[in-house]
C-alpha cells in the first residue's frame, strides 16, 4: 500500500490550514500590487471643438500631447514607452480619474509656475472641458466610450472655493469634482502586458476655445492592480 510522499498524507488532517510545500524549486514568481498610471494632455488657446487629442501616446521625456516645445516630466506622464503597458506586466484598471488644471500661457518657463482656477476665464475653460469633453479607450482598431469627463473622478461639477477680496485678488481653486472615482468600481478594464492603448479626449462641436489668458492641462490617472513575472529557473 502506497501512502504517498513522504510528509505528504494522502488525506489531509482536520484544520490544515499550510498546504504542504512542493519538492521541486518554482520556475516562476508572481508579483502584485497597486498602481497608478498617469498622462497629461495641455489644451493651449484656440479652438477645441470636434478636436480627438490622445493621452497616454507621449512618453516621459519627450515633447507631444500639446507641450510643443518642452518634454513632459514626470509630472505629467508616467509612461516609459508611448501608448504600451510594460511587457510582463498585466493592468487591471479599477478606477479613472481627471484632474484639470492650467498654467499662464506660453512659453516653457512660465509653464513651470501652475495657476489655481480661481478666475473667471479659469472656470469658464474648466466648465467647457467638463460640458464637452468625453473620454474613450483607443485599442488601435477599436474605441470604446467610457464616460462624459465630469463623471470621471467627479459627479459633482466644478468643486471648491473661490473669495475675492476689497482689492478684487481672487483666492482658492476650483477642479472637477472633489477627486471620488467613479468608473470601473466592480468590472476592470484589463490591459494585458505589451498591448497598445491610449485614452482619447474628444470635444463636441459646441465646445467653446480655451482661452486666451490660461492653458488648460488635462490629466488623467488610471488607478489598478498590477501583476508581473519573475523567471527565477
Amino acid at each position: 500500500m502506497s501512502y504517498g510522499s513522504p510528509g505528504v498524507p494522502l488525506i489531509a488532517p482536520p484544520n490544515v490550514g499550510i498546504p504542504p510545500v512542493p519538492f521541486q524549486q518554482p520556475t516562476n514568481l508572481f508579483r502584485y500590487g497597486e498602481q497608478a498610471i498617469w498622462s497629461t494632455y495641455l489644451l493651449p488657446a484656440g479652438a477645441i471643438a470636434n478636436s480627438a487629442n490622445r493621452l497616454f501616446a507621449t512618453p516621459l521625456g519627450q515633447t507631444g500631447q500639446g507641450f510643443s516645445s518642452e518634454s513632459v516630466t514626470i509630472a505629467e506622464t508616467s509612461i516609459k514607452e508611448g501608448g504600451r503597458i510594460p511587457a510582463g506586466v498585466a493592468f487591471d484598471c479599477f478606477g479613472l480619474s481627471c484632474q484639470i488644471y492650467q498654467v499662464a500661457a506660453g512659453g516653457i518657463g512660465v509653464l513651470a509656475v501652475p495657476q489655481p482656477i480661481d478666475n473667471d476665464e479659469g472656470i469658464t475653460n474648466l466648465i467647457n472641458i467638463q460640458n464637452n469633453g468625453v473620454l474613450s479607450w483607443d485599442f488601435t482598431q477599436t474605441t470604446v466610450d467610457i464616460c462624459p469627463v465630469h463623471m470621471a473622478g467627479a459627479g459633482g461639477g466644478a468643486f471648491g472655493s473661490v473669495s475675492t477680496n476689497a482689492a478684487a485678488a481672487s483666492t482658492g481653486n476650483m477642479n472637477n469634482g472633489p477627486g471620488t472615482v467613479w468608473m470601473y468600481r466592480k468590472h476592470a478594464i484589463a490591459l494585458p502586458g505589451n498591448s497598445t492603448f491610449s485614452v482619447l479626449l474628444r470635444f463636441g462641436g459646441r465646445a467653446a476655445p480655451i482661452g486666451v489668458t490660461y492653458d488648460a492641462l488635462v490629466k488623467i490617472s488610471l488607478l489598478g492592480y498590477y501583476k508581473s513575472v519573475i523567471e527565477i529557473g
